[in-house]
C-alpha cells in the first residue's frame, strides 16, 4: 500500500495546492485503496494488486473529469528535473562534508592567533617567527578548506539554476533524516553557546588564580580554542540542517509536492531576495571580514568577538526578514 501511496503523491506532485485538487487526491486515494483491498481479498499477492491498481487508476487525464479537476489537469504542468532518492542522498552527503570543511576552516582562522600569542611569551625572536609561521599556515589551511568545500559543491549548482523537484518517497526520507538530526542539532548549538559564553573563564583562571610564566598566554589561547570549537559546532550544525532544507524546498511553492511532509510547510525563507542571496554566503563573508580586520589591526585578542556577534546577528536577521512558509 505504501507503493500506491507514493505513486498517488507523485501523480499530484506538480498540481496546484487547491481545495479541489486536495479533494480529488483524497477521493482517488480512497478508490485505489478500496480496489487494492478488493484484489487482496480475491487472493492476489501484493505485487499483483499494486500493479493492477496503478494500471487502472494511474492515468490522471482519464480520471480528471470524474474527479472534477479537468480544468486544472489541462493546464500546463510545471516542468522540472526530477531528483532521485540516490541523488538526494549524495547531495546531503556532499553538503555535510563541505559543511565540516567550512567549519574546520573557520576553526583554523580563529585558532591562528594562538601561534603568535604563545610565542610572544617566550621573548625569543626564533620562537616568535615560528608563531607567525603557524599563524599563516593555519590561515592558508583555512582558505584551502574554504576553496575545496566550494569546489566540491560545484556539481550541484544546477539546483539553483533550474527548476528541480523530489518525489514523495525522497521527501519522506529527507524529512525523517532531518527529524533524526533535530536533537543532535540542538545539542551542538547548546554546547557551542556554552563554549562561547564561558570562553573568558580560562583567561580569568590563568591570569588571576594561576600566576606564573606564560600563564596569561595559555589562558588567552584556551579562550580562542573554546570560541573556535563553539563556532565550529554552529557552522557544522547549520550546514547539515541546510542540506535537508535545500532538498525539501525544491518542489515549487504552491504545488501539492511542496507539502509532502510537515516540515516542508515550515521552511525558512527571506522576504527580501537580496537578503536571501546575502545569507547564502554569510559565514564566508564573516570569515573574510575577520581576517581583514585582524591582519590590518593586529588586534587578534579582540577581533575574535566577531564570531559570537555574527551568530547573534544571523538569528536577528532571521527574525526580521525571515519567514516560515
Amino acid at each position: 500500500m505504501e507503493t500506491i501511496r507514493g505513486y498517488l503523491e507523485t501523480m499530484f506532485q506538480n498540481m496546484p495546492n487547491l481545495p479541489q485538487v486536495q479533494k480529488a487526491k483524497y477521493e482517488l486515494g480512497q478508490m485505489m485503496e478500496d480496489k487494492y483491498q478488493e484484489l487482496m481479498e480475491e487472493g492476489k499477492n501484493e505485487n499483483e494488486a499494486v500493479a493492477i491498481v496503478i494500471s487502472e487508476f494511474g492515468n490522471l487525464d482519464e480520471l480528471a473529469e470524474e474527479l472534477g479537476i479537468e480544468t486544472v489537469v489541462s493546464e500546463d504542468a510545471i516542468q522540472s528535473r526530477k531528483i532521485s532518492l540516490e541523488e538526494a542522498k549524495q547531495y546531503i552527503q556532499d553538503q555535510i562534508g563541505a559543511g565540516y570543511k567550512t567549519a574546520l576552516g573557520v576553526l583554523f582562522c580563529i585558532m591562528a592567533p594562538c601561534g603568535p600569542i604563545l610565542a610572544d611569551g617566550y621573548q625569543n625572536d626564533a620562537v616568535e617567527a615560528v608563531g607567525v609561521i603557524v599563524l599563516f599556515l593555519l590561515v592558508a589551511a583555512a582558505v584551502g578548506l574554504f576553496v575545496f568545500a566550494h569546489m566540491s559543491m560545484g556539481k550541484w549548482k544546477f539546483l539553483k539554476q533550474q527548476s528541480c523537484s523530489i518525489d514523495f518517497i525522497t521527501a519522506e526520507y529527507v524529512n525523517n533524516e532531518k527529524e533524526n538530526f533535530r536533537m543532535t542539532n540542538a545539542l551542538m548549538i547548546t554546547i557551542g553557546v556554552v563554549l562561547c559564553v564561558f570562553s573568558v573563564i580560562p583567561v580569568i583562571v590563568f591570569d588571576e588564580l594561576i600566576r606564573g610564566l606564560y600563564m596569561e598566554e595559555y589562558g588567552v589561547s584556551l579562550m580562542f580554542l573554546s570560541v573556535a570549537i563553539g563556532v565550529f559546532l554552529f557552522v557544522a550544525a547549520g550546514n547539515k540542517k541546510k542540506a535537508y532544507e535545500t532538498m525539501l524546498r525544491l518542489n515549487a511553492k504552491g504545488t501539492m509536492g511542496a507539502a509532502f511532509v510537515p516540515s516542508q510547510k515550515t521552511q525558512l525563507h527571506y522576504k527580501n531576495k537580496n537578503v536571501e542571496e546575502a545569507m547564502s554566503v554569510y559565514w564566508e563573508t564573516v570569515t573574510c571580514i575577520y581576517l581583514c580586520w585582524s591582519f590590518l589591526s593586529f588586534d587578534w585578542g579582540s577581533t575574535w568577538i566577531i564570531w559570537p556577534v555574527a551568530a547573534i546577528a544571523s538569528k536577528m536577521i532571521q527574525k526580521i526578514w525571515g519567514e516560515r512558509n
